[in-house]
């Protein structure tokens, strides 16, 4: 249909100010979401304003294709997947328009994130309540969508309740406003000749009667299920003074909220908002032996005015041990409980949420159901509701092909039913051989239930279904709801006949029909549904393509696998302003195909589809692969601990198999022999590299950014500065001996960093050894010259691997260069055991100097009391394979000195990257997130510190302000 549809596209492509893509890779960017489908999509538009979204519409309509909203594509359900043109308001409608804050209302476009929102609602003393374990991407409008709800929504409601204007645009391109209106307005907009007055007599006349209204009553869910998204809320609409005796203002947005986008397409969302909840609060995380045990307290803990109740069970829990970001979070976690039960409470005084905790833990203690209660405060609540949001993420990093799988995750039933329903649904996991894993909001009688299936087999695809339906079936027995707050998309769609009565099911679809006649809007989804097990993601009964790789994959069982780790939970869409590094170049251009959910898909699809001999030589993977920086943060702040890094080396290694290697990408990748010549003439090399005529032919031919300064060459290396050193004297026996890593960058660019290390190793009474061996291959692994990276591996083990123990660690000053030992080298080495030696026992040096601290070898009665500030930032290496705490820590040595670690992510340059001039803009609009503007603001007095050395580099040429390395900043507080 596209290639008939070439020249309409053209001509739709002229007229709109956003963008249209009808290219492969934008297809597979938008073919899946977070849930199991897949659908390619004709098109992908971003629409920038209204008028876009008008023509976008009206070419719908006169070419029989549909429209699919999407904002971050976190849809358990398939909700944003379909056939026809993906429309993408997340990067253009993101604006919020309007705050009233006597009325307590703020009005924004669909793309605004949540807690990007909440940020600015916190000054005025407001916030937007409902509460997604995606909150810090997940969009308004995509709240709006699914009317959801998450943790808080036992004390604040669900998005529909919020929902007060809707600014809409229907299915003939006429804009219409949905609001609160009187019985007497309502009867005024049943006057109106146009599409907006036909949907409000469709909707009067279709529920008027006191006879539908009964059977609505008696087949919808119980109403005091508040997390109920079933259909449309034609449950709500008949509680209005329109359509019955009631007080209660007739408003669309209810219907609209969980529509999904089958209904209209909205632009403008008008929000109430709730006042901040109290300050002082706690979490009490209640330990159990068993599930049965957790849920049988659920009602008790409810009548404490909780303001979350949320569960974890062990599969979640076992899962958060082998992801190093959760590990730091799961700190709280005694012994092994089968579940944790996490009730928070809030209070206006400390004194006041004491007694309240004091009479939780006596109910508590009366039921004896539990084994262990922690109490949290401060930061460990912010960790503890962490580990809770990364529950779905956590689910992906199950090795292999069996997955928890999104079907019957989403039902709600009454918190007095839970305890029964769940025993009757483990019955009926049992009867299936599965171990369900258990998670969520407890407290609102809703689990997010999970089989464990690999759907890439047709006997597991015939399990999804039977589960699904028998599930549905249960649901219905205690009136609950199939969807609670993840929508009913595609994989619940079919059964609303059943959970809501085909009598009502009927009068859905004839109200889909007067808002929607030509189907253009997200067809699929709730009404006329797609087939629950058709259109997965992966295609059923297939052979599995046997793809040989340099890096060694198989802690995830090859390297399709694992880029099938993403399961599309778009951790890697978070802004800035919420902390960690995942995913920069995302954070500089909020395109899709630059996070790490759009290139992981992007690979497995070609991995999959392609029938190259070579299925890596795609330009579509170059395309997608080309401003991953490399930083490594996929590898800790994912979730399923998807690693881009070692997918990209690996894509550009197999993809300059047959594509060449280009000449920059060699100079950049043997830059060490490079710099190895040049040391020979430092004088001569450094005024080539700073005088202005000179260093513009450099980086002309090198491909470099006019902009940036080259690095200067030291005037000796280090290895010839360490014979300076042969002669260490000790003050008695030195405490403990050790290997320094002399890496490439510290031994020709960064030599006095290195001689600071070895002076400030001495003096404090180490023994400092110095060997002859290879460089790191870092630039290599960083261009793809994997072939390469893997010879200096293997030396670089035979060389270490006699040396190298508990009692002699390796350490190294460049966190990028010594942490290929702890990362790349357990996938390249020959010798994986001694690799693995190795790698326990080698430290960054701040780590090590941490550790000696922590031991009292190294106290701060050896260093200055004089005072200084510092602002200090982390490698993003670092932050995502050891700690900036070690740094932190080795700074603050000195007694008065007062450090501060910048909360930034990468700071841009990455090795290469930033040198390269098509990287330039990018590069720097990283550095512009946080680094550079608190470095800016910062005193003249206040050093600066970094300890990589392209990130002092681009501190360097971002700000102006010259970084040191912690070594360094340590090395001259000696006393």
């Amino acid at each position: 249909m596209k290639n008939e549809m070439r020249l309409e596209f053209q001509t739709l492509k002229s007229k709109l100010k956003g963008e249209l893509h009808t290219d492969d890779l934008m297809q597979k960017l938008y073919a899946t979401d977070a849930s199991v489908y897949r659908k390619l999509p004709l098109a992908v538009a971003l629409p920038k304003d209204n008028n876009d979204i008008k023509l976008l519409i009206a070419f719908a309509n006169n070419n029989k294709t549909s429209l699919i909203p999407r904002t971050a594509g976190t849809s358990l359900a398939g909700q944003c997947v379909g056939e026809g043109i993906v429309v993408d308001v997340s990067k253009h409608f993101t604006r919020i328009l309007d705050i009233n804050e006597k009325a307590r209302t703020v009005t924004v476009q669909p793309g605004v994130v949540r807690d990007e929102l909440n940020n600015y609602l916190k000054p005025f003393g407001l916030f937007f309540g409902p509460n997604t374990s995606t909150s810090n991407r997940c969009m308004i409008g995509g709240m709006v969508g699914n009317n959801s709800s998450g943790t808080t929504s036992i004390q604040y409601g669900v998005t529909r309740e919020k929902v007060i204007n809707l600014k809409t645009i229907l299915s003939d391109g006429s804009d219409a406003e949905f609001s609160n209106l009187s019985k007497e307005a309502f009867q005024e907009k049943l006057k109106l000749d146009n599409l907006e007055g036909a949907i409000y007599n469709k909707i009067y006349n279709e529920l008027k009667s006191e006879i539908v209204q009964k059977q609505i009553q008696d087949n919808f869910p119980k109403p005091e299920i508040h997390r109920r998204n079933t259909g449309y809320a034609i449950d709500e609409l008949i509680k209005s003074s329109a359509l019955s005796n009631s007080d209660v203002d007739f408003n669309m947005c209810q219907l609209l909220s969980g529509s999904e986008g089958t209904l209209a397409f909205t632009t403008e969302i008008t929000l109430q908002l709730d006042v901040l909840p109290p300050t002082e609060s706690a979490i009490i995380a209640l330990h159990f032996e068993s599930i049965a045990n957790c849920l049988k307290s659920v009602a008790t803990v409810m009548q404490y005015n909780l303001h979350t109740c949320e569960m974890m069970d062990h599969t979640i829990l076992n899962l958060t041990k082998h992801n190093k970001t959760q590990q730091e979070n799961r700190k709280f976690v005694e012994g092994e409980p089968a579940a944790i039960l996490m009730c928070e409470l809030k209070a206006d005084t400390e004194a006041q949420l004491h007694k309240d905790i004091e009479q939780f833990l006596i109910a508590v203690n009366t039921l004896q159901l539990s084994y262990a209660a922690p109490i949290l405060k401060g930061e460990d609540i912010d960790k503890a509701v962490e580990l809770r949001k990364a529950g779905l993420g956590l689910l992906g990093n199950i090795i292999g092909d069996k997955k928890a799988v999104a079907c019957i995750e989403d039902t709600a039933v009454a918190v007095e039913d839970l305890d029964a329903y769940i025993s009757e649904f483990t019955a009926l996991m049992k009867s299936y051989h599965q171990n369900a894993v258990y998670y969520a909001h407890a407290g609102a009688g809703e689990l997010h239930l999970r089989p464990i299936l690999d759907l890439k087999q047709k006997e597991d695809v015939v399990l999804f279904r039977k589960i699904t339906t028998d599930v549905a079936k249960l649901v219905k027995k205690y009136k609950g709801s199939m969807s609670g707050e993840h929508g009913d998309g595609i994989v619940r769609a079919e059964f609303i006949p059943l959970m809501i009565g085909e009598a009502n099911y009927t009068i859905v679809k004839r109200i889909k029909s007067v808002f929607d006649a030509n189907n253009i809007f997200n067809p699929g989804k709730i009404v006329d549904a797609y087939p629950m097990d058709k259109s997965l993601r992966y295609e059923v009964g297939r052979k599995e393509p046997e793809i040989e790789t340099l890096l060694d994959f198989s802690e995830s069982q090859g390297i399709l696998r694992a880029a099938e780790k993403c399961n599309g939970s778009g951790d890697c869409r978070k802004l800035p302003e919420f902390g960690g590094v995942m995913c920069p170049s995302y954070r500089a251009t909020r395109n899709e195909k630059d996070t790490t959910r759009g290139r992981a898909n992007t690979l497995r699809e070609f991995l999959t589809n392609s029938e190259k001999a070579n299925r890596f030589d795609h330009k579509e993977l170059k395309e997608v692969f080309d401003l991953c920086l490399s930083c490594k943060a996929c590898k800790s702040e994912c979730p399923s601990s998807v690693d881009i890094a070692s997918l990209k080396a690996e894509f550009q290694y197999q993809y300059q198999k047959v594509n060449g290697v280009p000449m920059r990408t060699k100079l950049f990748a043997f830059n060490n022999k490079i710099n190895g010549f040049a040391s020979l003439v430092p004088g001569i090399t450094n005024f080539m590299f700073t005088n202005s005529f000179t260093s513009s032919i450099i980086k002309s031919v090198g491909g470099i950014a006019k902009e940036r300064s080259l690095p200067l060459i030291s005037y000796k290396s280090l290895e010839k500065e360490f014979k300076g050193f042969s002669n260490q004297e000790f003050k008695g026996k030195f405490i403990k001996e050790l290997y320094l890593f002399n890496d490439e960058f510290t031994n020709h660019l960064d030599t006095e960093i290195g001689v600071d290390a070895i002076s400030l190793l001495t003096t404090l009474n180490y023994k400092v050894n110095l060997i002859s061996h290879s460089e790191s291959g870092r630039a290599m692994l960083s261009k793809g010259l994997v072939k390469d990276a893997k010879k200096m591996a293997n030396k670089n083990v035979s060389h270490f691997k006699d040396l190298i123990s508990e009692n002699t660690p390796l350490i190294g000053i460049e966190p990028s260069a010594i942490l290929t030992f702890k990362d790349e080298y357990l996938k390249l080495a020959d010798d994986k055991e001694a690799a693995k030696s190795i790698a326990k026992h080698t430290f960054i040096i701040e780590e090590f100097i941490q550790q000696e601290i922590t031991l009292g070898h190294i106290t701060s009665d050896q260093f200055t009391k004089e005072a200084k500030t510092i602002k200090f930032h982390g490698h993003c290496h670092q932050k995502a394979l050891a700690n900036q705490k070690s740094s932190f820590d080795v700074l603050n040595l000195p007694t008065n000195y007062k450090v501060t670690v910048i909360p930034s992510g990468c700071c841009g340059m990455a090795g290469s990257f930033g040198y390269e001039k098509e990287h330039y803009d990018v590069s720097m609009q990283i550095g512009e997130q946080t680094l550079f503007p608190a470095i800016r603001k910062a005193s003249e007095d206040t050093m600066i510190s970094a300890n990589g050395t392209s990130c002092r580099h681009q501190i360097k040429d971002g700000t102006g302000r010259k970084a040191k390395h912690p070594i360094t900043i340590l090395k001259e507080a000696l006393l």
